[in-house]
């Protein structure tokens, strides 16, 4: 090796200048999030975050683990080596004793980098925060770069998609805006012949329930399937960054921007199920997706159960990044037409189920009514059942 190629050798990385340079830069800086995308467990997300980590603290990089679920495996445990590790938080529950991260002995340690497995962990009761994302957003906010792990199952927009995929309800979720806001996401990818093998060695599951993996969630239908869910996902975000970078650098467009798609929903609990159907029909699109409620005479008297439904169906709009809107009125369908043009509408999407005040005023002649005061919008009606609501426990969960 000829001296520039030591000197190359020993220069910092992009990523570590960063580190460096928000650990010179006091409060105020904020660290950034890289996630290791799979679309299963067992691929290997953990592994890739540890074999990162390491490569990092060999350049001279701060680095702990706030948590690292080895399940036992032996390649995870060897993986992990010196790297230093924050003890967890023991929090009692129901006469156990549960075991979390330590997010506030994380901040206090305040390391350059700090590993947190398992994104989308819902924390045992009593924590500060109830999911493990919110925990890192107090990490990046404390100036420490994060790096994490999340299956594709996970993503919020995506959950009625996996379980009539595989037949499993996924309970644990986050956000799809964590995930658009990570400043840097790596798809860990792997056959799914390659990854049933794994789990047939016993490098995944114990053998009791390795056979029952691969005969439920883990069937080579179900892991082609979710496989693409993530290479596609990962495409989008590929996207984003390229219009991102071409925005910023004013390079012109090559492609015109799209039409929105605006949703309308109701009180009724099925409102989120036809929110990600709009969203996936967005991101499909590259275009934004806007959520509509039409308020009627006399909301503010209405049940509060109702208006608390309404408002919890806007935040879950907001939550994937869409924009939510609210409008008063006292006939729902010019109400809706207009603000389909107001917005700037390629598709307006409605449901039809049996219950709702939307749904009482969207019938077969409404409906029709509808049609010619959209003119060039399409609208699209979308059957609404009970196979499309929330899990109500019935169904295995994901793993």
């Amino acid at each position: 090796m000829n001296e520039d190629q030591r000197r190359h050798d020993d220069r910092p990385s992009p990523e570590e200048m960063l580190e460096r340079v928000r650990g010179e830069a006091g409060e105020g800086a904020r660290g950034r999030l890289r996630l290791y995308l799979g679309m299963a467990p067992g691929v290997g997300k953990t592994f890739a975050m540890l074999n990162e980590a390491r490569r990092r603290k060999t350049r001279g990089t701060d680095v702990v683990v706030g948590f690292v679920e080895s399940y036992g495996r032996p390649k995870t445990i060897e993986a992990i080596g010196d790297l230093e590790i924050i003890p967890r938080k023991k929090v009692p529950y129901g006469g156990a004793v549960l075991e979390e991260m330590d997010t506030e002995a994380v901040i206090a340690r305040h390391p350059d980098v700090a590993l947190v497995d398992e994104l989308a962990h819902t924390n045992a009761p009593g924590s500060k925060h109830e999911k493990r994302w919110q925990d890192v957003h107090d990490l990046l906010d404390a100036g420490i770069t994060v790096l994490s792990t999340v299956n594709i199952q996970h993503l919020d927009s995506l959950a009625d998609i996996v379980e009539s995929i595989t037949g499993v309800a996924v309970r644990e979720r986050i956000p799809d805006k964590v995930v658009d806001d990570a400043d840097e996401i790596e798809m860990v990818d792997l056959t799914p012949h390659a990854l049933r093998q794994r789990i047939e060695h016993g490098n995944v599951y114990p053998p009791e329930r390795a056979e029952q993996a691969l005969q439920h969630f883990f069937r080579e239908g179900n892991l082609n399937a979710l496989r693409e869910l993530a290479l596609r996902r990962m495409s989008t975000s590929v996207e984003q960054d390229l219009e991102e970078y071409m925005h910023e650098h004013d390079v012109e467009e090559v492609w015109p921007a799209a039409e929105k798609i605006l949703v309308a929903i109701d009180a009724d609990p099925h409102s989120q199920h036809l929110i990600r159907r709009g969203w996936r029909e967005a991101q499909r699109a590259k275009t934004e997706l806007v959520v509509v409620f039409v308020e009627p005479p006399n909301w503010s008297s209405e049940d509060p159960k109702t208006r608390r439904a309404v408002e919890e169906g806007l935040r879950y709009a907001e939550d994937l990044g869409a924009e939510a809107i609210r409008v008063a009125a006292r006939d729902v369908v010019p109400a809706l037409a207009e603000v389909a043009r107001d917005v700037n509408a390629a598709t307006l999407i409605i449901g039809h189920h049996d219950r709702g005040w939307l749904s009482e005023r969207l019938s077969r002649p409404l409906a029709m009514r509808l049609l010619p005061l959209l003119g060039e919008i399409d609208l699209r009606v979308v059957r609404l059942d009970k196979a499309h609501a929330r899990s109500d426990g019935q169904r295995p969960e994901a793993p």
